[in-house]
């Protein structure tokens, strides 16, 4: 098949079903492209080194390597900084099984976890057991308070406090990074709150453009500059201190090992 008749056969497809059309707007090609028109080329951000941000780290205690949660080295990063700081106040964006948040917990003095409701999961079309399991590790634990709501119509300011260290792990979506990204910056920031967002990557060397143009449209311009991609991380991060980084060619080789050691336990 000729480029003339794929284009034929792929207008013929769009007047069947116009919906098609997200499948480009939606593509890596299209929103990098959008980076490069809009933000001068900037594919990734430069990178920082994880152990620069994880000292002092103790242990992971609830891992349950299942779809949809994040790389261990994630949920490290996230409680290291936690602990970093003294009766920690955190905040998230998409709880899912409650696994980010309950690892926290153990070390923050509060936590909140914003969701949507069951209700609104099931009216999105998905299953009565993919809405039960959101919260299933954090619901009922000591220093976690569940919140609900959609952050497209959530009023933020109504928490009226500041917090500490901010994970946005909701719905990738361009439209939903931006608006996240602004509402957190708008309401929830002090000076010295750090910011981190899950899937920045899909793997810890390949940014996703969507989610990248989402944080660079959604923060103040003024505090780009601090906007960093954590080594080793699925994970972007706002760090309103001086700290080195460095833009990297990738593949890079590695120049650290991580040692695992590992138990199980009945939940």
């Amino acid at each position: 098949m000729n480029k003339l008749q794929k284009l034929i056969r792929g207008m013929g497809l769009l007047l069947k079903k116009p919906s098609l059309i997200n499948l480009v707007t939606n593509s890596e090609y299209y929103w990098e492209n959008y980076l490069m028109k809009y933000h001068n080329h900037q594919l990734q951000l430069p990178s920082i080194e994880i152990l620069e941000l994880i000292k002092g780290f103790s242990k992971l205690n609830h891992m349950t390597f299942l779809g949809g949660g994040s790389m261990p080295t994630d949920i490290i990063l996230l409680k290291s900084l936690a602990q970093q700081i003294p009766q920690c106040s955190y905040f998230e964006i998409g709880t899912w099984r409650g696994e980010s948040v309950v690892n926290i917990a153990e070390v923050a003095a509060e936590c909140y976890t914003l969701n949507l409701s069951k209700e609104e999961i099931i009216s999105q079309g998905f299953s009565q057991n993919y809405a039960d399991l959101h919260g299933v590790l954090s619901l009922g634990k000591e220093h976690i308070t569940h919140l609900f709501g959609n952050t497209l119509t959530y009023n933020f300011q109504s928490l009226n406090k500041k917090f500490d260290l901010i994970f946005i792990d909701g719905n990738h979506q361009y439209e939903f990074v931006k608006n996240d990204t602004q509402k957190v910056f708008a309401h929830l920031v002090h000076k010295d709150t750090i910011v981190v967002w899950h899937d920045y990557a899909s793997h810890p060397e390949k940014s996703r453009a969507e989610v990248l143009a989402g944080i660079l449209d959604g923060v103040p311009e003024n505090e780009k500059k601090h906007l960093y991609h954590v080594s080793n991380t699925l994970c972007a991060i706002y760090y309103p201190k001086e700290i080195h980084s460095q833009v990297l060619d990738f593949p890079v080789k590695p120049n650290k090992m991580f040692e695992l050691k590992m138990n199980s336990r009945k939940v």
